[in-house]
């Protein structure tokens, strides 16, 4: 093996390893697993804070929503991918109403 394609695929490994890092980080981020959602006082704030205000782990770039579901009472599961480099995502919201006073 020469030494161009060695280091060649030692900086692909390289990447491989740092796109793993970034989505375990990303998990345990508020949003990243069904025991960490992002609280919300209502549903229909959900699909515009996943759009606007979580950017891609990956390239930090916007999401579009794919899907919005309510797979249990309480939470919501929102699908999206990346509008720039395409990585698809799972985001979870927890719905808690404001007291009322």
């Amino acid at each position: 093996m020469t030494e161009k394609r060695l280091a060649s695929e030692q900086r692909a490994d390289a990447a491989e390893r740092l796109e793993r890092e970034r989505e375990r980080l990303a998990a345990l981020l508020p949003g990243g697993t069904i025991d960490r959602p992002i609280e919300v006082a209502s549903s229909s704030v959900i699909e515009g804070r996943a759009q606007d205000s979580i950017p891609c782990p990956h390239c930090g770039g916007q999401y579009r929503v794919v899907e919005h579901t309510r797979p249990i009472p309480s939470r919501r599961r929102v699908d999206v991918q990346c509008r720039h480099c395409s990585t698809p995502r799972t985001l979870w919201f927890r719905i808690v109403p404001d007291d009322v006073n």
